[in-house]
């Protein structure tokens, strides 16, 4: 099987292979598996220092995994960084620029002339609900709508892989759900192939097709959990069976095996003493 093969034959977006990492004693990964379909939404959830950020710089290329391997595009992802996109959870929007300014800013920096950086951008700010506001600065914008310039700032540079860091973790509740299902509309639209980080366990089932469960450090994935679909994502989804099934396959993935079989143990009793 030939360099970034998966299942099939067929080359993955991406492949973690056994990745370690080590910052001298401490040891940040260990033997993590992880693949990514083209086209395909991945989520990775785990506990607060789990490695999860050390995790993106590996596929980014910034850094190099201790032990192991991991492929973008087929490629190895030293030497891929042109062929990923990462969205941090602070959108970094510079307050000089104006926001269309500030959406061609990655262009720019890859060596294209800022007329066509500019016309290309230009060109998404319908699809991205910012329509009008291309001469305007920063702070004028609204959270969620900062958010959504920094993803076109992210995607307009047409890499095959975006890594999103908690793109929505600073916003209000109310905002953060609008931008969880306009992120679901906007991938239904495009077919990106996403791996968002999140803490959020109904964020990862609502916006994913599948969500990889990384235990606490040294951090591997414990579960590589489905997300099953009878529609479109969206509102009508969080009330589906199949939903609540897979947000709690989530959290006992997330709680370890001792809080599973704990849980497990105290339905049986429950249900011996019913009887």
């Amino acid at each position: 099987m030939g360099a970034g093969a998966g299942e099939g034959g067929h080359v993955m977006s991406l492949e973690v292979r056994g990745a370690g990492k080590a910052f001298g004693t401490l040891e940040v990964l260990r033997e993590l598996e992880l693949s990514v379909r083209p086209g395909e939404f991945a989520a990775v959830i785990g506990p607060s220092g789990s490695g999860k950020s050390t995790l993106f710089n590996l596929i980014s290329g910034l850094d190099t995994p201790t032990s192991g391997e991991i492929l973008v595009d087929g490629a190895p992802a030293s030497v891929a960084s042109g062929k990923v996109a990462y969205m941090p959870q602070k959108d970094l929007l510079f307050p000089w620029r104006t926001v269309l300014d500030n959406t061609a800013l990655g262009l720019e920096a890859q060596g294209v002339r800022k007329k066509e950086a500019r016309r290309r951008a230009g060109e998404l700010f319908e699809a991205f609900g910012l329509d009008g506001f291309q001469s305007s600065y920063p702070f004028q914008l609204s959270g969620g709508m900062r958010q959504r310039a920094a993803l076109l700032r992210t995607v307009v540079l047409e890499r095959p892989v975006l890594l999103l860091d908690e793109p929505f973790g600073a916003l209000d509740s109310l905002t953060r759900t609008e931008m969880q299902l306009w992120l679901a509309d906007m991938w239904q639209r495009y077919r990106w192939t996403v791996v968002l980080v999140t803490h959020d366990i109904r964020e990862a089932v609502l916006l994913a097709d599948t969500v990889h469960v990384l235990s606490p450090r040294p951090a591997t994935v414990v579960e590589r959990v489905e997300v099953p679909r009878s529609g479109p994502r969206g509102l009508d989804a969080l009330a589906e069976p199949e939903f609540a099934a897979t947000e709690r396959r989530v959290l006992d993935a997330l709680r370890g095996p001792t809080a599973v079989t704990a849980a497990v143990t105290t339905a049986m009793t429950t249900a011996v003493s019913a009887t």
